[in-house]
């Protein structure tokens, strides 16, 4: 996923709480001693909250924008996690690590199974034996139920900018959902600058995402909900996978 000229608007919007919730998920499941690789790291807010609790952590992502806000970030935390730009459908010449993390809907803007079985089987080949590859996705359930008709609008306290975002149904495909998103930006002279996208996030059946781990070599599996809190049942909106090669 490109997030292009607004990147930082992104960013500042994104959920904290989110993060934690990550960084905490991911200090149950892995040793203080492993080397992580973060797929899709974007703006590095995961990776240095790891590195906070000196987890040796790696970034990765497709967007330059959006390691240059991790650049600032990793500075201003005073911490050391490399950056690099890279497509996570093509991870050649990576280094080997104990884990892999890929959370943030990241998987569910890859086109198609086949893109996404190509980042599992990328994920596998990067893996030390007995590795671990950590990722969450949207369920169907979220992409059926939840996102479509969802609105959600956004001012800051000084109203120089404004977010707009709406989601519906992407009739071309199953389990998938567009997303309509605008940016406003006050500009100096009290006008303001558009910036809109449109994103398209695409989830698959459980049986999918498991067949699809199996033929790229994972041993063992364990898909739960809530950051591992609860188990999954039909109405769970994000489901977090555990695979160990």
């Amino acid at each position: 996923m490109i997030y292009s000229t607004f990147a930082q608007f992104y960013d500042e919007l994104f959920d904290e709480q989110m993060y934690l919730d990550w960084a905490k998920f991911v200090q149950k499941n892995v040793a203080q001693d492993d080397k992580i690789l973060d797929l899709a790291g974007g703006a590095g807010r995961l990776a240095v909250l790891l590195a906070k609790k000196n987890y040796d952590v790696t970034v990765t992502d497709l967007s330059e924008e959006m390691l240059s806000l991790a650049d600032q970030r990793i500075e201003d935390a005073k911490v050391q996690v490399p950056l690099i730009q890279a497509n996570m459908l093509d991870l050649d010449g990576f280094d080997q690590f104990d884990v892999i993390t890929c959370f943030a809907d990241s998987l569910c803007y890859l086109k198609d199974i086949t893109e996404l079985e190509q980042v599992f089987h990328q994920a596998i080949s990067h893996l030390n034996e007995g590795g671990k590859f950590i990722f969450d996705v949207i369920s169907p359930y979220q992409t059926d139920e939840v996102y479509p008709g969802y609105m959600y609008n956004f001012e800051n306290e000084d109203s120089s900018r404004f977010f707009m975002w709406a989601s519906f149904e992407n009739e071309d495909q199953p389990h998938s959902v567009i997303h309509d998103l605008s940016f406003f930006n006050e500009n100096e002279d009290g006008s303001y600058q558009r910036v809109s996208e449109m994103h398209h996030e695409r989830t698959y059946e459980m049986d999918e995402y498991l067949d699809a781990l199996d033929r790229a070599g994972f041993k063992q599996i364990t898909v739960s909900a809530d950051f591992g809190q609860h188990e999954v049942d039909d109405q769970t909106t994000r489901w977090f996978f555990i695979c160990e090669k």
